[in-house]
């Protein structure tokens, strides 16, 4: 696996990249996984910020998949926000979110959005290189 073979250094500089990355210019936001909607950017959880995929009628955040629950519906901007880490979703559309996450790692596709035109852009994987175990909940 990749992580196994970093170095020292590679370590170093990974630890020294930003949780999330904004653009004025493209009025956008590009995360891993996501954001809680109301909360400031500089108040955002890491941890969320890297692994959350549903927030429930409670508001309980979680990075488990509840079909219904997808955190992107409920981002109300201004900036729009691109992130993955969802490939049970697929590819998801909002008016202030956009999740790109269409599987390729598991044989599915590799998705981009052509900025600043904002039009999507997929290609079939090679092959699986990693086997999909999904897990649902209500």
């Amino acid at each position: 696996y990749v992580a196994s073979a970093l170095s020292t250094a590679d370590l170093k500089w990974m630890y020294s990249l930003p949780w999330f990355i904004s653009s004025s210019h493209l009025n956008a936001l590009f995360v891993h996984a996501g954001f809680v909607s109301g909360i400031r950017l500089a108040k955002q959880n890491p941890r969320l910020m890297m692994n959350m995929r549903s927030i429930l009628p409670d508001g309980t955040v979680t990075s488990k998949f509840f079909n219904n629950w997808p955190w992107a519906r409920l981002w109300d901007g201004p900036q729009t926000v691109f992130f993955g880490h969802d490939a049970d979703r697929g590819l998801q559309q909002y008016e202030h979110a956009i999740g790109l996450d269409t599987g390729c790692v598991y044989g599915g596709k590799l998705t981009a959005c052509i900025l600043p035109e904002r039009r999507l852009v997929s290609v079939n994987a090679k092959r699986e290189y990693f086997q999909y175990r999904r897990k649902h909940f209500d």
